[in-house]
């Protein structure tokens, strides 16, 4: 049976999460995530290429990357992430400009005990003091050899047209007056747009409601404003996309929250 648990504290989301048949539609998120596979495979598709995370297998997703996930086989999977917003992340290692994980997945033991270890904590719902030093304990993992401050920047076009998609997500995603204002016919803007970000408008639009959708839930604890202010027809349209990118329900997710 498939099962996803998760919980938050100070800046940080841990899943703890078991899967068989579930399978995640492409998406992306907006923290750094950081996981373990426990058991089986991980098996996903990330910027073009197919990642198989073995046990022990430390995953490494930078902010806005688009990946897909599943099992790689009928035996299943178990493993652990951890979502943390990219701006704690650079108060922590010191930094003012966005930095990259140089590798997609990496075996180092360390990595692996501090990831785990600050999971276990979040989700057995320790002090916030105990999970900020082991924090600190897991950045210094990653600087020692994943992180990078050199990677590909979105152009001028790119960077407008997602604040213009960030501030209509309450609406219906409108292609023709982006466009319009960039100077680009339609198909020119999704091939350039998928370029760029490896998902197309439309999947970014949707993705960017869900997540603004979570981080209503996590605020105010009411779904049905999220649903409103996030422009869903109703709770199950909600829910059938929420699910397909955490999966788990809205109310399942805000049920686990502390």
């Amino acid at each position: 049976m498939d099962k996803f648990i998760y919980k938050k504290t100070a800046g940080i989301t841990a899943l703890s999460a078991s899967l068989t048949d579930f399978k995640y539609k492409k998406h992306c998120h907006e923290e750094y995530a950081i996981g373990v596979t426990l058991r089986g495979i991980q098996h996903y598709n990330l910027d073009g290429s197919l990642q198989l995370s073995y046990k022990n297998g430390v995953m490494l997703f930078n902010p806005e990357q688009a990946h897909d996930g599943m099992a790689h086989d009928k035996a299943g999977l178990d493993y652990v992430m951890l979502y943390i917003e990219p701006q704690l992340l650079l108060e922590v290692i010191e930094k003012k400009d966005i930095v990259r994980f140089s590798s997609p997945i990496v075996y180092d033991y360390q990595l692996e005990q501090r990831i785990l270890s600050l999971s276990n904590a979040i989700l057995n719902e320790k002090e916030d003091a105990l999970c900020s030093e082991l924090l600190i304990s897991l950045t210094d993992s990653l600087i020692q050899s994943n992180l990078s401050t050199d990677h590909k920047k979105d152009n001028t076009l790119i960077r407008k047209a997602k604040v213009m998609l960030h501030s209509n997500l309450e609406n219906v995603l409108k292609l023709d007056e982006i466009c319009n204002q960039l100077n680009l016919s339609k198909f020119q803007f999704i091939r350039l747009f998928k370029a760029h970000t490896g998902i197309t408008p439309y999947q970014y639009f949707l993705n960017c409601k869900i997540e603004r959708a979570k981080q209503l839930i996590e605020m105010n604890r009411d779904i049905y404003s999220a649903v409103a202010e996030c422009g869903f027809v109703d709770l199950t349209h909600l829910n059938k996309h929420f699910k397909s990118v955490y999966g788990t329900t809205a109310f399942e997710y805000m049920s686990h929250l502390n």
